[in-house]
């Protein structure tokens, strides 16, 4: 049996994470987190080939939120990406979608957002925004703000690069010059 989709980011621009490695996978259901492939198979990869290298930080569950994100909910492997953090003040998750829901509509380009549920503080969400290179990302940093009705809402807001590591994805092709 393939092992799932696995991607793996280094965080490029960032004060407190640079060079920090991101590993992720997209697109599953409760249920298939519930029931992994081989829980055991994958534990004995780790201790043989992650945990000599790593330091883990946490491990966290986010749900997709469709209503608000252009794509699909597994991001296009493109050479990097722009990773968005917002921390919330307690109780203002709602009217933070509301807020996002009612600028979908201007989203022209991918941009996926989640929340997270299991593992941190919260409410807490992420945009990912991948994109072909440094230069896209820089030419759409105005693109980077949130309307001020989600900005009141917010206590923390940290934007960081990533960039794609195609030496460590399972069974992702990454996409080079579209």
């Amino acid at each position: 049996m393939r092992p799932d989709p696995g991607y793996s980011y280094s965080v490029w621009a960032s004060s407190e994470q640079q060079r920090w490695i991101i590993y992720a996978t997209f697109g599953h259901s409760a249920a298939e987190l519930a029931n992994p492939v081989s829980p055991a198979d994958d534990e004995r990869d780790n201790q043989l080939n992650v945990l000599p290298h790593a330091e883990f930080r946490g491990n966290w569950i986010y749900e997709f939120l469709p209503a608000v994100s252009e794509g699909t909910g597994v991001p296009t492997p493109t050479p990097r990406a722009d990773y968005t953090t917002v921390d919330l003040a307690p109780g203002s998750g709602k009217a933070f979608e509301t807020a996002l829901a009612n600028q979908r509509s201007r989203l022209d380009k991918e941009t996926l957002w989640y929340q997270l549920v299991v593992g941190g503080s919260m409410p807490r969400y992420i945009r990912l925004r991948p994109r072909d290179s440094l230069a896209a990302i820089l030419d759409e940093r105005a693109d980077l703000s949130l309307p001020d009705s989600a900005m009141r809402l917010v206590s923390k807001f940290t934007v960081e690069t990533l960039t794609l590591r195609p030496n460590m994805l399972v069974n992702v092709t990454p996409v080079t010059g579209r």
